[in-house]
């Protein structure tokens, strides 16, 4: 039996294959999961109906599981005006000790599907934007 916050047995096996500096895409409903993966990436389907499971509870037993050294999030293209993103800021609250690196619709969809992109996590998060893309850092001793 597993002692942690993380129980699901697919997430856990292809986060243990995952390594420093493996990406891992916490993504929401809306999201090409398969169609703009990397196609060596493992994809977990957490999405259940809409609202469940939603992107900020997958965020935090993830962050619990691995380490995290770095994030990035999708925000709007220019072209889309002025969008509120609430959930931006949830992230930024979840990960108080890093900066989210902000990178463009399009181009994130190239970042999000990069061969160093080992896991995505589909989501049933139905708030827009709401797909954040974690690096893994390094386990320190003691941990």
């Amino acid at each position: 039996m597993i002692n942690g916050p993380m129980i699901h047995p697919p997430l856990l096996r292809a986060l243990a294959g995952a390594g420093h500096g493996a990406k891992i895409l916490i993504a929401d409903s809306n999201y090409p999961h398969e169609t703009l993966a990397n196609p060596r990436s493992t994809v977990v389907f957490l999405n259940l109906a809409p609202g469940l499971i939603n992107a900020t509870d997958v965020l935090e037993v993830v962050k619990q599981t691995v380490p995290i050294e770095a994030a990035a999030i999708m925000v709007p293209a220019p072209e889309a005006g002025d969008v509120d993103v609430p959930i931006h800021d949830e992230f930024r609250a979840a990960l108080p000790d890093l900066e989210l690196e902000e990178i463009g619709r399009w181009d994130y969809y190239g970042a999000a599907s990069a061969d160093n992109v080992a896991v995505v996590i589909a989501t049933g998060e139905a708030r827009i934007y709401a797909n954040l893309l974690l690096t893994i850092g390094v386990r320190q001793p003691g941990e």
